[in-house]
């Protein structure tokens, strides 16, 4: 059976820009496929072993370039450490897909990962804005300072002043909310 909470957090996931979201699973194809059809799955893997996992993960991320792979148990946890990014959900998951997995959902809420995505979108976001701040003060000192335009002095309180915007900048992820439009 699926989660209840399941075709909410597909339809989600397709509104963030996932292209598409494949089930790779061990179970019967008959299941799987009403399943899949249930719930918004794009494409649909069945009857498959670890090692047919991995292979598929490799060769989405072969036609993708970027694969996100989520997993719960010792059968997934191969193909997360094959994934671009493997996710494990922590509250019902196994030790191993939990230590294989690159972030792990500390619930079995299906609705933490559209959170995480927009999360991790939003803090490579800063990442960028960061690297942008600091590496612009710091162009635009060292040539200040050198041609003795103004004191060392004052170019160390502006590249320190620096690293407190870029912290503040930071410390705006704490506010983030996941827009649900």
């Amino acid at each position: 059976r699926p989660r209840s909470n399941a075709a909410s957090m597909i339809s989600r996931i397709h509104r963030l820009g996932i292209g598409s979201v494949v089930m790779l699973t061990g179970d019967d194809g008959n299941v799987a496929r009403r399943i899949g059809d249930e719930v918004g799955i794009d494409r649909i893997e069945s009857g498959l072993m670890p090692e047919d996992k991995i292979r598929l993960v490799r060769a989405l991320a072969d036609e993708h370039r970027t694969v996100g792979m989520v997993g719960d148990g010792v059968n997934d946890a191969p193909a997360l450490a094959a994934a671009t990014v493997g996710i494990a959900m922590g509250g019902g998951g196994t030790d191993v897909a939990l230590e294989t997995a690159d972030v792990a959902l500390m619930a079995d809420d299906l609705h933490r990962l559209p959170f995480a995505i927009a999360l991790s979108r939003r803090v490579r976001w800063t990442i960028w804005q960061n690297i942008i701040i600091s590496m612009g003060v710091i162009a635009a000192l060292v040539p200040v300072a050198a041609l003795g335009l103004a004191p060392i002095w004052l170019a160390v309180v502006f590249h320190e002043g620096s690293t407190l915007v870029v912290v503040l900048n930071a410390l705006r992820l704490l506010a983030f909310r996941e827009r649900t439009d």
